[in-house]
This record gives structure tokens, sequence and C-alpha cells, in this order.
């Protein structure tokens, strides 16, 4: 297994205090990218860095080895590795981060890392953006908030991911209006055989619409999903429709669903 040690050399400022006393990470992983696609401009609105394993094993393979003793190093590597693949493979849309809001103690000492990493590697801050889970239960929404406010202040995009799937839902959307909002998969799946399913999105992308957040549908899979949500008005897709994701590469995007 690889030692994954952090060093602060250059660093803004010193690393939290959880960083500092977990060094090492006794299993080694890597990232998969898939794309998230803008069917109004036909382009690439970001890549979304998905943890692998060191052969491309699955991401619940390696969450499998995070405990409450490497889960905040393991967060904070996600970053660094995430940033650095990009610019190895030439990214240059933005990159999407998930993150663990459990592993961020403190805001504005535990981005000090991914700072140093995007100004070592010369990736800009404005095409990084960063996405907490919607079915994780946040038990301290003004932590995420605070969480939200400092990644925003460095330029950063912010996402809700799975929405509609967790704990939280409204309440946490009004309290961290982010950038971008995705649609969970499951109020995807099989959305042009259920009315019900049909209200619920066609309610949510009007209240996004309001609140000036941009809808994004995840899971998309048949073009008849997709012929239906573009009637919605949404502009930004990501799902095996267009691509699947790519271990240690980036993958080529089937456009053929959408109109030129």
């Amino acid at each position: 297994m690889t030692d994954i040690t952090l060093d602060y050399a250059g660093s803004i400022a010193s690393p939290c205090v959880m960083c500092q006393n977990s060094k090492s990470l006794d299993f080694d992983f890597h990232m998969a990218f898939q794309p998230i696609i803008d069917v109004s401009d036909r382009t690439i609105f970001a890549y979304e860095a998905l943890a692998r394993g060191p052969n491309g094993e699955s991401a619940a393979s390696v969450m499998a080895l995070v405990n409450s003793e490497n889960i905040n190093l393991f967060d904070q590597m996600c970053r660094v590795k995430a940033i650095e693949q990009a610019v190895d493979l030439n990214i240059d849309s933005r990159l999407s981060i998930n993150f663990l809001p459990s592993a961020v103690l403190n805001a504005r000492a535990c981005i000090n890392l991914t700072l140093h990493t995007a100004s070592k590697t010369g990736f800009p801050l404005d095409r990084l953006m960063f996405e907490v889970v919607e079915s994780e239960e946040c038990l301290d929404a003004g932590h995420l908030k605070s969480i939200f406010r400092e990644y925003e202040s460095h330029g950063f995009h912010t996402a809700i991911d799975d929405f509609g799937a967790g704990y939280a839902g409204f309440g946490l959307l009004i309290d961290l209006l982010p950038n971008i909002v995705k649609l969970d998969m499951s109020l995807i799946r099989g959305i042009i055989s259920s009315n019900e399913k049909m209200i619920v999105v066609n309610g949510i992308v009007n209240i996004l619409n309001q609140l000036s957040i941009r809808p994004l549908a995840e899971g998309v899979e048949t073009k008849e999903e997709f012929d239906y949500l573009r009637t919605l008005g949404i502009d930004l897709y990501q799902g095996y429709l267009f691509a699947k994701p790519e271990f240690r590469r980036l993958p080529k995007v089937d456009w053929s669903s959408v109109k030129a």
C-alpha cells in the first residue's frame, strides 16, 4: 500500500490540527472523470472527479477504507489528486470535487492545501466546484453554510449533489443557496412514465429558477428522459447517455442526442 503524506511547504497557512495529527493514508486511490455537459452551447461545463481504487476499483471499495481516524486526510487528498490529475489530463473546464462536511473542521484552515495545490499546478481557482451530498445527514447546517461561504469567497462554484434523495431538502437549499443543484437520479429514472416525478421535478426546477440556481439532471440514461427534461429548460446534464466515467483519462462525449 502507498504511504501518502502531506507537504505544506509554501502553503498559505498552517494545516488544521486534524491533518497535523494524521500524516499518512495506508491505502492508495486515484480518480475517474465524468463530464457534465451544457447543451445550451454544446460544451463541457465541468468534469466530476470520482474516487476509484488504484486499479479502477469502485468508489464503494475506497470509501470502505475511510474511517473516523483518516477521514480528514482522505478528504484533503481527494482534492489534491483531483486537481493534480485534472492538470495531467489538460482539463480546461471546471473541475467538480465532492467533499465530506464532517471532514472539514474549520473551513478557512482546511482550504489551505487546496489553494496551495491549485497554485502549485496552475489550476485556476474559479474553475473549481465543490459538491456536498444532500443524502448525507448534516447535523450542523451552520457549519456547512460557513464552508460554502468560505469556498465562494475564493471564487469556487458550489453545488448540492443528489438533491431530492436525502435529509434536509429545501431547508438546506435555503441555507446554502449554491450555484448548482444536481437532481438525484431517483427523480430522473423513469420520469417519462411517472406523472408524480414530472410534477416534482417541474416544481423543483421552477423554484431553482426563481432562486437563480442552475438545475443539473444527473443519471440521465435515455434519450426520452433527456428530451423531456429539455422541455423544462434544464441545460446541464450528466449521465451514461452522454458519457460514462473513465479511469485516469477523459471520456469522449456522445453528442448525438443533443440537437445542433
